[in-house]
């Protein structure tokens, strides 16, 4: 440590002090600036396209990343590993090893737990779609299923989604590409949230897609089904917005009063895996002006969920850009999540801070009212 010289006056001393540093203050992380009862998380890289890429698997190779993990987010949502074609990759075969650790990890960081898929029609394995099974068999192998993955994380997840994806644009159920509806009808449906309050009472159970932020046919076919649901006694308890947003659709300008209306049936709400795709100039890097809309949309974006009550779950799908399921399925389009790839974090990434910071939102379940400890 460098000293510095006084000099007085009246002794005509010279002393020698330690210069003390003044430590810059740190700015608060994400999950600490979130106001009582809001959680915010991201997406745990792993399986699918990353499956593809050069790099090892993140999760569990890439240390600055888990940091980030563990030090902004107070909830996590598996990727891909909770997926059939991941933890059921043969009839008589479970691997829970990666989401285990996964569920671990939240949990000695104090992180809550999203469950990410049980009843779709992408990412099941091949044994199930072209095992030739009758419909007796289909629905046997799916309670078992949702019986076997929900009882074992029983306590642990806060929220799963339990029907991803069931509608088509226009509003029409998936009866052609979804294997359960398509074999069994859409009364499966039910069962499939009956089965799961059955092995977890404690787990909020979802539906989850995308294209349904705002008042569409999508969406309105969503809480009709609910509706009807509700009525009949299935345990639906929440709806939830992937929110994979692109600049070049504009916002969805009613995201607020649609979600809104499913919390005024009585359902939790939730932001589950926001996303702001931009197409890129030729080079590969945003401008200033798409950083700063794309900016604007995740502050839009949170802002709507600070104003449902309901809404206590905001996930953002992962970080950072060199990670992001995007570039490999859109064409010349990437930059869509919070950090560069070097973990800095960008101006969306400033924004959520700047947001949840200024919340004035005190209300709401603390975020660990559904989970369980494991020691």
């Amino acid at each position: 440590m460098k000293p510095i010289r006084l000099a007085t006056t009246a002794a005509a001393a010279v002393l020698l002090l330690p210069v003390h540093a003044e430590a810059a203050p740190q700015a608060p992380a994400l999950r600490d600036a979130a106001p009582e009862g809001l959680v915010v998380g991201s997406a745990v890289a792993g399986g699918g396209h990353h499956d593809e890429q050069p790099y090892p698997d993140p999760f569990t190779s890439d240390q600055p990343y888990r940091d980030v993990l563990a030090r902004e987010f107070s909830s996590l949502s598996p990727e891909n590993q909770m997926k059939w074609e991941y933890l059921h990759p043969a009839r008589d075969t479970y691997e829970f090893g990666t989401a285990d650790a996964i569920v671990d990890f939240a949990e000695q960081h104090g992180q809550v737990m999203r469950g990410h898929t049980l009843l779709w029609h992408s990412q099941n394995p091949e044994w199930l779609e072209n095992g030739g099974f009758s419909p007796e068999e289909l629905r046997e192998i799916l309670h078992e299923h949702i019986s076997t993955v929900v009882g074992r994380y029983a306590g642990r997840i806060q929220q799963w989604d339990v029907a991803n994806e069931i509608f088509d644009e226009p509003g029409n159920l998936r009866t052609t590409d979804n294997i359960w509806i398509r074999e069994l009808g859409p009364g499966i449906i039910a069962d499939a949230f009956r089965w799961a309050h059955e092995a977890d009472p404690q787990a909020e159970l979802f539906f989850n897609d995308y294209g349904v932020e705002g008042d569409n046919a999508k969406s309105d076919a969503y809480y009709a089904l609910v509706q009807d649901l509700l009525a009949q006694g299935v345990p639906v308890q929440g709806f939830s917005a992937q929110a994979h947003l692109n600049l070049d659709d504009g916002f969805p300008a009613d995201l607020t009063q649609n979600l809104q209306r499913f919390a005024d049936l009585g359902l939790e709400t939730a932001i589950t895996e926001l996303d702001v795709r931009m197409t890129l100039p030729q080079g590969g890097a945003p401008t200033q002006q798409q950083l700063t809309e794309q900016a604007d949309y995740y502050r839009r974006a949170l802002q709507s969920c600070l104003d449902v009550s309901s809404c206590r779950s905001f996930t953002v799908w992962g970080l950072p850009d060199k990670y992001s399921w995007v570039p490999g399925t859109f064409p010349n389009q990437g930059a869509a999540t919070i950090y560069w790839d070097d973990f800095t974090p960008k101006p969306a990434y400033d924004a959520l801070l700047e947001t949840l910071s200024a919340s004035e939102r005190k209300s709401g379940k603390p975020e660990n009212e559904t989970m369980t400890t494991s020691g």
